[in-house]
This record gives C-alpha cells, sequence and structure tokens, in this order.
C-alpha cells in the first residue's frame, strides 16, 4: 500500500498515511483538527542496468565507427 505524505494548513504538522487508493483522502490534521493538504515529492523509481537510455544502446556502435 503506498504511504502519502500530507501537511496541516494551519499548525504546520506534517505526517505520514498508509492508505490504500481506493482510501478517500484525509481531511483533518491529527493534532489540531485543521485541514490537511497533500504534499507531492519525487517519485521513488530508480531504473538500473543498462539500456534504460537512449545513448546506452548506442555506446558500443559509436565507438566502433570512430576507430574506422
Amino acid at each position: 500500500m503506498p504511504t502519502y505524505s500530507y501537511a496541516c494548513t494551519a499548525c504546520d504538522h506534517a505526517f505520514d498515511a498508509v492508505q490504500s487508493i481506493h482510501d478517500a483522502a484525509l481531511t483533518e490534521c491529527p493534532e489540531c483538527t485543521s485541514p490537511v493538504r497533500k504534499r507531492f515529492g519525487s517519485v521513488g523509481v530508480t531504473f538500473k542496468g543498462s539500456g534504460f537510455y537512449r545513448t546506452d544502446s548506442r555506446s558500443d556502435a559509436k565507438t566502433a565507427s570512430s576507430a574506422s
């Protein structure tokens, strides 16, 4: 299940909540019951290995043609 980050609009209390994608978004701060907003961060995707970039598949061909 994904973890969502929230921040209170009144007291700036920041917290994370583990929720299903089918659950409704939280609306109240657990500290002061004021409205909260979702915080968006960077995506946690990591690509490992070769072949993810356009230049990865061409590096061997490029060096072979420049050596000729």
